[in-house]
């Protein structure tokens, strides 16, 4: 099953997390199919491409309730 979630980088005590599209059963830092945008918590800012996420979940791809919050966040309905 494909996904759309988070995988972090960044430095220690200041995350900033990419959106990914990833298999399932692959590590949080493995090798992505696709990579959607960024995302950093503590400044609540990103770069998210909304319309090729759109794209992931039309061709099936699940994302995670974080991911889905914060695409939400970006302006997906």
């Amino acid at each position: 099953m494909v996904k759309i979630r988070l995988a972090r980088a960044g430095r220690k005590k200041h995350p900033v997390f990419r959106m990914v599209v990833i298999d399932s059963k692959a590590p949080r830092e493995g090798k992505a199919i696709e990579y959607i945008g960024t995302y950093d918590p503590i400044l609540k800012t990103g770069n998210i491409n909304v319309e090729k996420a759109k794209e992931w979940i039309q061709k099936g791809a699940q994302p995670t309730e974080r991911a889905l919050k914060i695409l939400k966040d970006f302006g997906m309905n």
